[in-house]
């Protein structure tokens, strides 16, 4: 039985001449990309470029808004009022559409990154803001999120295109939310266990938990985090255990 294999990854994180990530060694093994808007990661330079090397290899091309959080990368819990944080998500997402857009190109879908990922996952103010974010800018731009959340009945309620996404380097919790990074054996740095736990979820719709519980997930899009120091060793190793599905 074949299975088809979306696999994504964060990029575009690097800022002036300080270097994120390692775009060009991952970009071979991606199907989609979220590029950072400048919020937690990035810059105008860096969004063009990212672009041109998902032209290079076919990549579709995915917003990666956050709360405006340059210091802790994105990944500190903020609160705004629900018209701020829509604008701050559009500002982000328009900024990405306008250089897409210079190059023939278009975004695909809206990705938020760190903490506003985990929030709106749960959170229903912070959910409405950014399904409302996203259904005002048009375009047809589609929502990827966390596979079994909150936010996913929402999208579906609205009628706002979802991606469910589930993760290759990220243990979870019994509720289906992601470990947070604080706890120890949160990431996974192993090959052979993100290829397991990939497997599992694409193959069985099931993931299992640092402490063994069997929790059920149905993901059409897979994540890797392009800051992760075994990226590529495991994209490499996942592209060979789905060959021929992704």
């Amino acid at each position: 039985m074949n299975y088809i294999v979306d696999i994504n990854c964060d990029l575009g994180e690097s800022f002036g001449h300080f270097k994120t990530g390692q775009d060009e060694a991952v970009f071979p093994y991606l199907t989609s990309c979220n590029i950072a808007c400048g919020f937690h990661a990035g810059d105008p330079k860096h969004m063009a470029k990212t672009i041109d090397l998902a032209i290079q290899h076919n990549v579709r091309i995915g917003a990666h808004p956050s709360y405006p959080d340059l210091a802790g990368f994105g990944r500190r819990n903020m609160d705004f009022a629900k018209a701020e944080l829509k604008a701050i998500i559009q500002y982000q997402v328009g900024a990405l559409q306008g250089i897409a857009k210079s190059k023939g190109q278009r975004v695909v879908y809206v990705k938020p990154h760190g903490a506003l990922y985990n929030t709106a996952a749960k959170n229903e103010k912070e959910a409405e803001a950014v399904i409302e974010a996203i259904t005002e800018l048009g375009d047809d731009i589609a929502l990827m999120g966390l596979a079994g959340s909150m936010i996913q009945e929402m999208a579906k309620e609205k009628g706002l295109s979802f991606i469910a996404e589930a993760f290759a380097d990220r243990r979870y919790e019994a509720d289906g939310s992601l470990m947070s990074r604080k706890k120890e054996g949160a990431v996974i740095h192993s090959p052979h266990d993100a290829v397991e736990q990939v497997w599992s979820i694409i193959h069985d719709h099931k993931v299992k938990t640092q402490d063994g519980t069997i929790v059920p997930i149905q993901a059409q899009s897979i994540c890797i985090h392009g800051d992760h120091p075994q990226a590529v060793a495991i994209l490499k190793a996942i592209r060979a255990a789905f060959s021929s599905t992704i």
